[in-house]
């Protein structure tokens, strides 16, 4: 009786090899079930998808090197100056503080949209804060316009100097942003392997980093000043 067993095991082996299917093993990616063990990888991204990720991580450090450069240069100067006059900062910038923040909000109404399938709304909400970040930035140029009434430019002094530099350098990668938001909007992704919610997720990555960015900057000009 064991003898036929085992036979018959052997003829059920060869069967399944013979279709194909007895070098798999049971279990991949340390699943436990057959559907995970089967070609659905979730946390594995595909290698077109990667490389944006990649290069949204090597620009974002690339900036964040660039302004704490910056900072830190403030930050000397500022100590070891006698020449340093503190400015006058335009009450303009908490409201365009206000905008760029309500700007990361509506982001991400629009990726959940996105999410739920809603189209209509996800573009609403993408327009919506393509629109609050065009605001900041021609609120940026009010305040500019400001300190010029006063008689303060980039040349008055070494605080003035800083200002321009620290506004102008946020103001022209924040006009990248702008741009990006602008491309996931008017982009046909059906003719494109890559999906409109992961172009949306790497869009609103780098924008939540410029808000962020915005936040420290103001902080730090209004202490320096």
């Amino acid at each position: 009786m064991p003898g036929k067993l085992a036979e018959r095991d052997i003829e059920l082996i060869i069967e399944e090899v013979g279709r194909g299917g007895g070098g798999r093993p049971p279990v991949r990616d340390g699943g436990d079930d057959g559907e995970r063990g089967g070609g659905r990888r979730e946390p594995q991204r595909p290698n077109y998808e990667r490389r944006y990720y990649t290069a949204l991580i090597i620009a974002i450090v690339a900036i964040l090197i660039f302004f704490i450069a910056l900072a830190t240069a403030f930050v000397v100067r500022r100590g070891f100056g006698r020449d340093w006059v503190g400015i006058h900062v335009p009450a303009i910038l908490w409201l365009n503080t206000a905008v760029l923040l309500a700007s990361s909000a509506t982001l991400q109404w629009a990726r959940q949209k996105l999410a739920g399938g809603d189209a209509g709304a996800f573009r609403r909400y993408w327009t919506i804060t393509t629109a609050l970040g065009v605001a900041f930035l021609v609120g940026q140029l009010v305040a500019w316009r400001l300190l010029e009434a006063q008689g303060v430019y980039i040349a008055t002094n070494p605080a003035s100097s800083f200002f321009y530099v620290f506004t102008g350098a946020h103001a022209v990668h924040l006009l990248g942003g702008v741009a990006v938001l602008l491309f996931v909007a008017l982009r046909d992704f059906a003719k494109s392997r890559l999906p409109r919610a992961v172009a949306a997720e790497v869009a609103s990555y780098y924008w939540h980093f410029m808000d962020a960015l915005w936040v420290f900057l103001l902080a730090l000009i209004y202490l320096g000043k």
